[in-house]
């Protein structure tokens, strides 16, 4: 099994300071690679910068440009949650531009699947606006790309980060060859991710959404993960799995409240490799999204490339929070989701 690699030090240029999405973040990912000795059993993947062509597959030219000043004016900030720095258009474009060669590297075979261990992240960046730490979408500009430059013809794209990706979503929300899923606390930011967001017009019921209720653990998420993934990407057969890859419903992850543990996402990592093993010869992508525990990100992150690789499953050094029972609302929600989206029996 060969599994993919994007790094680089340049994702550490993009300078936050203090803020949550900061550099630290990355560079304990990158020791946890060394030290476990993970690095050399994967393929290195070197990243490039998007062109400008490849960020309007789904940006507008407007907030390129916005950026691009922001940063060339010494950086600043684009709404209260998003900084920029000098140096962080020319991250962003190595960040879609890493996903992009990741993308490439899978579907010409070069690898089995991969992980783009990249920043700033996107899955909140609208085609208008930059949000929520993300300055470029980097999932859906590779899921553009795959459509228009590699025909490929059904994407699905699930989206594990603790808040729901309303800039993904809304890139999709009419297209029936990307299906979007997404599970997400809820209420919470952005305030997107409803269950009763569908999609609109020829993609009326390919967004899937899954808004769970604070709390949900490893329990609920396989219950979501069989009853309402696994089926859903069955009816949609899709060519070509991408994944936003948060981590920060890490029951130590401050930022959110959900309880998931390291071996909570090895099974959501287990549940894709399987999907893109069944339905599309392995093809399966990843992309880092959120995660602000430094040390529960990296040990999370070290279970899905386990699991990419087919390794034994890696020992969870972060433990599991006290036992609790089903949150409330959650049956309900799951009940709801299944119904209107035609699951089988509800």
């Amino acid at each position: 099994m060969r599994t993919g690699l994007v790094y680089h030090p340049i994702y550490l240029e993009h300078d936050t300071g203090s803020h949550p999405e900061n550099a630290s973040r990355l560079r304990a990912v990158a020791q946890m690679l060394n030290e476990t000795g993970l690095e050399k059993q994967l393929t290195a993947i070197e990243p490039r910068p998007a062109t400008i062509e490849e960020l309007s597959l789904v940006h507008t030219q407007e907030l390129i440009s916005d950026v691009q000043r922001a940063a060339q004016e010494g950086g600043g900030w684009l709404d209260p949650d998003t900084v920029v720095s000098p140096a962080s258009y020319q991250v962003a474009l190595y960040a879609a531009g890493g996903v992009l060669q990741a993308l490439l590297a899978v579907m010409n075979g070069q690898v089995n699947n991969a992980f783009a261990l990249v920043r700033p992240p996107g899955h909140h960046a609208t085609p208008e606006r930059a949000m929520g730490f993300c300055l470029f979408n980097n999932v859906a500009i590779a899921a553009r790309y795959a459509q228009t430059k590699l025909a490929v013809e059904r994407i699905l794209i699930v989206d594990f980060d603790v808040h729901h990706g309303n800039g993904t979503q809304d890139t999709f929300y009419g297209d029936p060859r990307v299906l979007y899923f997404s599970t997400h606390q809820y209420p919470f930011y952005p305030g997107s991710g409803s269950i009763i967001e569908t999609g609109e017009k020829e993609g009326k019921g390919y967004t899937v959404n899954v808004p769970l209720p604070a709390g949900c653990g490893d329990k609920e998420y396989r219950q979501v993960l069989n009853e309402v993934l696994i089926p859903v990407a069955r009816r949609f057969q899709p060519h070509l799995i991408l994944a936003s890859a948060g981590y920060d419903a890490h029951w130590t992850d401050s930022i959110a409240m959900m309880t998931l543990t390291v071996g909570g996402y090895a099974q959501i990592a287990t549940t894709l490799r399987k999907l893109a093993d069944e339905h599309c010869q392995g093809r399966l992508l990843l992309a880092l999204e959120g995660g602000y525990n430094t040390a529960a990100l990296a040990a999370s992150v070290r279970a899905t490339f386990d699991v990419l690789l087919g390794n034994p499953e890696s020992p969870d050094p972060m433990g599991s929070p006290d036992s609790q029972g089903t949150p409330r609302g959650f049956d309900d929600t799951i009940l709801q989701v299944k119904r209107l989206h035609g699951l089988g029996p509800t």
